[in-house]
């Protein structure tokens, strides 16, 4: 039996789109509260000792997250390859303002934080990581690209 010959008239044209969905990440807010957890107590932590002194009380999610990128995140030390992966990725997204990434995006930028530690911050190794976080509060989130 002799294999069936396709014709270019046999395809029906198609739209081809390369528009994929990829997955963000970032802090959900919403998740803390879901999850009985503060989010504020969490974020205070990371206040550098300046910020700490001047905001005192109830302080919001947006004043903290716009302290802590403008301020705090700018000091040494903010973020090192001595904290544990997943305090680094919560600490950059406090610095970026809570910006959706990528998570190679996320990885380029935790390297560099990090001292080039290329080896954790593989979009493969956050990806576990990320999946597995019942702390810090960061989601997917999904996004057209």
């Amino acid at each position: 039996m002799r294999p069936k010959l396709f014709k270019a008239s046999n395809f029906v044209d198609e739209d081809i789109t390369t528009e994929q969905v990829r997955p963000d990440w970032l802090i959900d807010l919403d998740w803390f509260q879901q999850n009985n957890r503060s989010f504020s107590a969490l974020a205070q932590s990371c206040l550098c000792p300046k910020c700490r002194e001047r905001l005192t009380g109830e302080i919001s999610a947006a004043d903290l997250l716009s302290t802590i990128k403008d301020c705090c995140s700018k000091e040494p030390g903010f973020i090192t390859g001595g904290l544990p992966i997943l305090e680094s990725i919560f600490r950059l997204f406090l610095a970026n303002g809570n910006q959706p990434l990528n998570l190679e995006e996320l990885g380029k930028q935790l390297s560099q934080w990090r001292g080039g530690d290329t080896y954790r911050t593989s979009a493969e190794i956050l990806s576990r990581l990320l999946q597995r976080d019942q702390y810090y509060g960061i989601r997917q989130v999904q996004t057209n690209t």
